[in-house]
């Protein structure tokens, strides 16, 4: 896989300013290259517990004065500012994460696509512009990242153990689904330079194991998910057919208990600070967690149905942002 070097800026009133969401995008980032520069817009007093996660991961910040009725226009400009000073003065970096959905970016982006720049924009739904979502290189929302960056870590708490097998197994599972080739496959090599660049602080001998082949090794004896395959002098590694199941370990949606389980759901984007989600990330999330799921098989034709039968008993309300983009109101 070729290495790629990311300067990423930060919309802090996009991001919503919590640690778990702006981990998970620094994450998220993490798994496809290395951060070289770091920038968040719109810091004050009340984002001071971001500061230990700032430090961490090399982040500057631009501080929020508030004065006139303007400062969000001045920090934007700001972010462009330093984006094509970046662009135009470090080699190094030839991708660039904007974490902001204003369409005010779109000159922004085009500028560094015409300048043979990578370019990836994060954003909630609810403040994502098509025009800004159409204009990036690739663009996911920030439900989707917030959402699996969590449910690693939910996993890891309940074990009482980071650095447990099983969480390690659950890491390397996500990072397979997220960064494996087309055939599904992954060098070693490479899924190790990611480990690193997530946990720098990783060690095979942490686990154990004097190589990270034979920690490879293990996990697939000892849970199954994930396979193994010998190309000449080199390892692959790809989840098993039916490795994906196995580590949700979830069981499948009925008639039943549908409702509970989408109300999880929503409650967790709730808890993350979401107040708007698309529909299309919460059906995503409902498949990650149960592959098999068909809001047919629950006696609904579309999955619009379902949302209106949930905005009938009032766990969410249907909205349009614009004539054509409807989200999902949390109640």
């Amino acid at each position: 896989m070729e290495k790629t070097n990311y300067a990423i800026f930060v919309d802090l009133e996009n991001a919503g300013g919590k640690i778990s969401t702006l981990n998970s995008i620094i994450e998220k980032v993490k798994m496809r290259g290395e951060i070289l520069i770091g920038k968040v817009y719109g810091y004050t007093d009340q984002f001071a517990e971001l500061k230990e996660l700032l430090l961490s991961n090399t982040f500057s910040v631009v501080p929020s004065i508030r004065y006139g009725v303007n400062q969000k226009n001045n920090l934007d400009i700001q972010l462009v500012i330093d984006a094509l000073d970046v662009a135009f003065t470090n080699q190094l970096i030839d991708c660039f994460c904007i974490v902001s959905g204003d369409s005010d970016y779109t000159p922004l982006v085009g500028r560094l696509k015409a300048m043979g720049k990578f370019v990836l924009g994060i954003s909630r739904s609810e403040a994502a512009s098509n025009i800004f979502i159409n204009a990036c290189n690739e663009f996911v929302f920030l439900e989707s990242v917030a959402s699996g960056s969590t449910k690693q870590r939910k996993a890891a708490k309940d074990e009482n153990d980071d650095g447990s097998m099983q969480a390690l197994n659950k890491l390397i599972a996500e990072i397979l689904d997220e960064q494996a080739d087309d055939d599904g496959c992954l060098y070693a090599s490479e899924l190790k330079n990611i480990l690193l660049r997530l946990r720098p602080d990783f060690s095979e001998r942490n686990y154990g194991h004097s190589s990270f082949g034979k920690l490879l090794q293990d996990l697939q004896t000892r849970f199954g998910g994930i396979l193994l395959i010998n190309d000449h002098f080199a390892v692959k590694i790809r989840l098993q057919g039916e490795g994906k199941e196995g580590l949700s370990g979830s069981q499948a949606l009925s008639k039943a208990n549908w409702q509970d389980a989408f109300v999880a759901k929503l409650r967790q984007y709730q808890d993350e600070g979401f107040e708007r989600v698309n529909p299309s990330i919460l059906k995503a999330a409902i498949l990650n967690d149960y592959p098999d799921f068909d809001e047919k098989e629950i006696g609904f034709k579309k999955f619009s149905d379902l949302l209106r039968q949930l905005e009938r008993i009032k766990v969410l309300k249907l909205e349009h942002k614009d004539s054509r983009t409807l989200l999902i109101r949390i109640l």
